[in-house]
């Protein structure tokens, strides 16, 4: 008899080597041209259904709002860290997600023994890790942190639409579309925009 859901295999493995408090780690806002780029961790109940919940890249913007409050409403602990747009420029990406995903975890509260990261990556942080490629479709505390990260990133990039409306930024989140492209070349970069970024300057 399975004694896990196909989208809990990783927490189910991790308690079952005793550890309590498994997180899930993703991100939101890597490849954008401008914002922040924003972590989650989320440390979820054991027998948690989050029906819908799965890589808020293919949930709906509705169905990603109305996770986010279901996710608020049923975790154990959940946290958002973020690194600006000048910190990207000034360590690189990767490195500014890394950062993000550090502070994720440390803010989390119940501090979590155990990590279940998105991607490649680990975390600069002597908790056990386990890193899984493909992870927010993989793990349901992954799916949620990225839900989470998604939606909190949409609505800081909607207040700079206020600041900053010739980028479009409330409709393209600060991504490279042809709209945003041809607003950089007419009107060049805000405080916002990463410097760095190919497409950019």
């Amino acid at each position: 008899m399975r004694l896990y859901k196909d989208n809990q295999f990783y927490e189910f493995q991790a308690r079952l080597a005793g550890y309590s408090f498994v997180a899930g780690i993703d991100e939101a806002g890597r490849g954008p041209l401008a914002g922040p780029v924003v972590a989650s961790a989320v440390i979820l109940p054991e027998d948690i259904v989050l029906l819908g919940v799965r890589d808020s890249k293919k949930m709906s913007e509705r169905a990603r709002e109305e996770a986010f409050s279901l996710i608020e409403s049923k975790a154990i602990g959940i946290s958002l860290a973020v690194v600006s747009p000048q910190e990207i420029d000034k360590v690189n990406i990767l490195q500014a997600t890394r950062k993000a995903m550090k502070e994720a975890a440390l803010t989390l509260d119940p501090q979590p023994d155990y990590l279940l990261i998105d991607g490649i990556h680990p975390v600069d942080l002597p908790i056990h890790q386990r890193c899984i490629i493909k992870g927010d479709d993989l793990s349901l505390s992954i799916s949620a942190a990225s839900v989470l990260a998604k939606v909190y990133r949409d609505r800081i990039m909607c207040s700079y639409h206020s600041l900053y409306p010739y980028y479009g930024f409330s409709s393209n989140k600060g991504y490279g579309t042809p709209g945003h492209i041809k607003a950089i070349t007419r009107y060049g970069p805000c405080h916002i925009h990463r410097l760095t970024f190919r497409g950019v300057l």
